[in-house]
Order: C-alpha cells, then sequence, then structure tokens
C-alpha cells in the first residue's frame, strides 16, 4: 500500500465562520488565506513510518477553492528524519494518489518547502498550532469547536470540498490567527474570531 494515515487536523482561515469554501462557494471577500496542519498519529508511507510527525501547509486561494492556483509554502516539523520528509513530501504532492492527490492538484504554486518547530495538540475540543520559535513564529493559532445541543461537536459532512475527505469535519472558531508569511510572498494575518476546522482522517493509497 502506498499509504495509510491516521490523525487529526486543524484548519484555520482568514474567511469567517463558516468558512464558504467547504460548500463550493466564493471565499469571504473573494479570497483565501489558510493554514491547514496534519498531525499524523499513526502512518506508513511506501514502508516508511510517519507516525508522531506534523506537516504544515500554509495558503493563498486567490478565489473559488474548486478552481485551484493556489500559492503554498509547506512546513515539516523539525524531528522528521530525511526519509519520513521525502515521503510526506510524495503524499502532499500528489506523486502517490488517493484522496490527497486531489488536494494536490489544486496547488498552483509551491513557495517554499522548511523543517521548523511545530506544536500540534488538541484538549477537549481546544486545538493549538504553532510553527516556528521565538517571538515572532511564522504561524500561531488557538481554535475551540462549537458543540450541538447533544453536547457533541457541531459537524460537516457530505460538503462538495474537504481537506479530510471521507471524514466529518467540526466546525470550529479560532480566537486568534497570527500568520507572519509574508517571506513567502503571503500575505501576514492577524485576526480573531474567524474560521476554523477541526477533525479526524484516515487516508488510504494502494
Amino acid at each position: 500500500m502506498a499509504y495509510q494515515l491516521e490523525g487529526r487536523l486543524l484548519e484555520v482561515c482568514s474567511c469567517n465562520v463558516l468558512c464558504p469554501c467547504w460548500i463550493g462557494e466564493d471565499p469571504d471577500g473573494g479570497t483565501c488565506d489558510s493554514v491547514l496542519a496534519y498531525h499524523f498519529d499513526k502512518g506508513t508511507i511506501d514502508g516508511v513510518d510517519v507516525s508522531g510527525r506534523t506537516f504544515v501547509g500554509i495558503a493563498y486561494i486567490p478565489g473559488n477553492v474548486l478552481s485551484g492556483n493556489w500559492k503554498v509554502a509547506g512546513f515539516i516539523d523539525d524531528g522528521a528524519t530525511d526519509e519520513q520528509q521525502e515521503a510526506i513530501l510524495n503524499v502532499f504532492t500528489g506523486k502517490l494518489g488517493g484522496p490527497v492527490a486531489d488536494l494536490a492538484q489544486l496547488i498552483g504554486e509551491v513557495v517554499a518547502v522548511e523543517r521548523a518547530p511545530i506544536t500540534f495538540t488538541v484538549e477537549e475540543g481546544k486545538g493549538t498550532l504553532r510553527v516556528g520559535s521565538g517571538m515572532n513564529p511564522i504561524i500561531e493559532t488557538d481554535m475551540a469547536s462549537y458543540m450541538g445541543a447533544t453536547g457533541k461537536p457541531t459537524t460537516l459532512q457530505e460538503t462538495v470540498f474537504s481537506t479530510i475527505p471521507g471524514s466529518p469535519a467540526y466546525v470550529s472558531k479560532a480566537t486568534r490567527f497570527l500568520r507572519n508569511s509574508s517571506d513567502y510572498g503571503l500575505r501576514d494575518i492577524n485576526l480573531e474570531g474567524h474560521n476554523a476546522i477541526q477533525g479526524h482522517f484516515n487516508f488510504e493509497a494502494a
């Protein structure tokens, strides 16, 4: 099997809650600046164990999400080996097919791929993501899921677009979304109270 990956997603963007991209509508304001973080609780890619590793992409989406032409910078946690990094990039560039390749085909330009310290935590429905170190991290965001009347997370399912195809997404709100990305030709972001998504994924490709 080319890859089998199980883990969790943290996502945040400049759209209001709820992000219209998930139902195929144009983003709020006409464009979307986002961060997608995939943490692999367990998984293998072409026989390479990537359990515990995290991949983060920061993206500029110039219009409707399904029209593609995204501009992206990628980050792999600095605990990854060269072999793990190559394997993860093979998945997220679409080289190994499967559900992740459908996302990869929307990317028009990759402006950078770097290693960085990454903190990815989820506790009681609250997610925290930090990329970089020191006083000026590349990404820093905190989010929490909306809860339904039964006490379970509010979910999106059967959407025309998804960053975790095949799994429900937990609708969330980011109390902060800081992105220092001008060094990569991407817009700096400093927002509060905007859209976020959390979820679990199980990606497989033969």
